[in-house]
């Protein structure tokens, strides 16, 4: 329903059929700038996402952040078994534009680290959701998810953030 409702306004400001965004899975909803923001994640107003399964909670950046860091070029992790703090930073990307901090968006024991990312930082680009993710938590307090932003939320906030 909101990607229809976001292709409707967006198509009638590009002047474009809707008919051609019909083929998009409905677990996926877009944001003004064309990023992709996946239902069942939440989102940090700091631009990154978590997936809460079970005993741990997957963490990366979304995809909106990507687009607008531009090519990876680097990913700076912290090593397993360390800990994150809500809003604190745990990490660093550096892309041909820019180095941001990466803020974990709740806390816990890191139990795993995608070194996938040092080889292959472009990963990050290439798929935000899943073969970029992060790191691995078991949330310490699981009711800070209940703080964070939900898809249409994060979706408002992206596209109120790109109107400035």
């Amino acid at each position: 329903m909101a990607l229809r409702l976001w292709a409707s306004s967006t198509a009638n400001a590009l002047r474009i059929s809707v008919a051609s965004t019909a083929h998009l899975s409905p677990s996926y909803s877009l944001s003004r700038c064309f990023s992709t923001v996946v239902d069942g994640l939440k989102y940090a107003s700091s631009h990154e996402w978590v997936k809460h399964e079970g005993p741990v909670a997957t963490i990366g950046i979304t995809d909106h952040a990507q687009d607008h860091l531009g090519e990876v070029v680097f990913v700076d992790l912290p090593e397993p078994e360390g800990s994150v703090s809500q809003g604190k930073s745990f990490g660093a990307v550096e892309s041909v534009k820019a180095t941001s901090d990466i803020n974990s968006p709740i806390s816990g024991e890191i139990v795993e680290v995608n070194t996938k990312l040092s080889e292959t930082p472009g990963l990050i680009n290439k798929s935000p959701y899943e073969e970029g993710w992060m790191i691995k938590v078991k949330p310490s307090n699981p009711s800070e998810l209940q703080s964070l932003l939900g898809p249409k939320e994060y979706t408002k906030f992206c596209e109120e953030e790109d109107s400035h």
